[in-house]
């Protein structure tokens, strides 16, 4: 049941420390967390969110300027999310692993009343740490000082490396009617741009609108095969079957059958679209 807790704008902030989030679907669970961490000395602010969903908005930069700023420097959104790992909707599990995708992923935490025998799952999705409800403050506290070491072992502006499998795990999480659904990368086949937001088409014949320019996606996917060919369109180039001249230059054909969608080649983009169709795309992340 939601209660009442402080906005992720309005925490209060102090002079150094860490950035941190909690996030908990119960508002007892909440209040305490956010109360234990920021009764800590290396807690500058405390965000909040009830659910992964409310989470991962703020850590877009929808609702904080810092976090958004944060983000634009190649650093995590926050040092740090303290979440529990059973809520409605996306779990902690499922937020782990769409956290596990970020370029510059913050350090995770499970805050959760199962048992200690779920630390396996929580290890196995990246979690540094796992505190047990009823919390102790001195358990969270160890958990903090695992977060700062980590910190301070990380260059500032300098991102987390990508674990080798991040381009097989990426997921993009997609609003649909207040839930989070999580599309994987690999089941898109062109992406289109619409002013700040992006469209993605995906291979079942859906498309999700998400918050985030095409130039944003065309740098965090290229080393996954993906390629600009009009300021409106990036696309999957392994979909990609042909490459024809049309009576306004050149078009790319992206499946076949029925299914087959053909879309504008700028003329800017021509040259470099041939080269990268002779030879294989990188692999991995960059």
């Amino acid at each position: 049941m939601r209660g009442t807790v402080s906005s992720p704008v309005n925490t209060p902030v102090s002079s150094a420390g860490l950035l941190v989030l909690a996030v908990d679907d119960e508002a007892p669970g909440l209040n305490e967390i956010q109360f234990l961490l920021e009764s800590s000395p290396h807690i500058r602010r405390v965000l909040t969110a009830f659910d992964a969903a409310e989470a991962l908005r703020i850590l877009r930069g929808d609702y904080d300027v810092e976090v958004m700023e944060r983000a634009k420097a190649g650093l995590p959104p926050v040092d740090a999310v303290f979440a529990d790992i059973n809520m409605p909707g996306l779990s902690g599990t499922d937020l782990a692993r769409v956290l596990g995708a970020f370029r510059a992923p913050p350090a995770l935490v499970f805050v959760t009343g199962v048992e200690h025998s779920e630390a396996v799952v929580a290890f196995e999705v990246g979690a540094l740490d796992f505190v047990t409800k009823p919390i102790n403050e001195d358990r969270v506290n160890k958990a903090i000082s695992r977060v700062v070491d980590r910190v301070s072992l990380t260059p500032a502006g300098a991102p987390e490396p990508a674990p080798v499998d991040a381009a097989e795990d990426e997921v993009i999480p997609v609003e649909l009617g207040g839930t989070i659904k999580l599309v994987p990368r690999a089941s898109v086949r062109y992406v289109e741009a619409q002013g700040d937001y992006a469209r993605l088409h995906t291979s079942d014949g859906q498309s999700h609108l998400v918050r985030i320019p095409l130039a944003q996606l065309e740098e965090r996917w290229e080393n996954a095969g993906f390629v600009r060919i009009h300021r409106s369109y990036l696309v999957a180039l392994p979909l990609v079957t042909e490459l024809r001249m049309t009576s306004n230059g050149y078009a790319v054909v992206i499946g076949s059958g029925d299914g087959a969608k053909e879309l504008p080649v700028s003329r800017r983009h021509t040259r470099e679209l041939k080269e990268r169709i002779v030879r294989p795309p990188k692999s991995g992340w960059g």
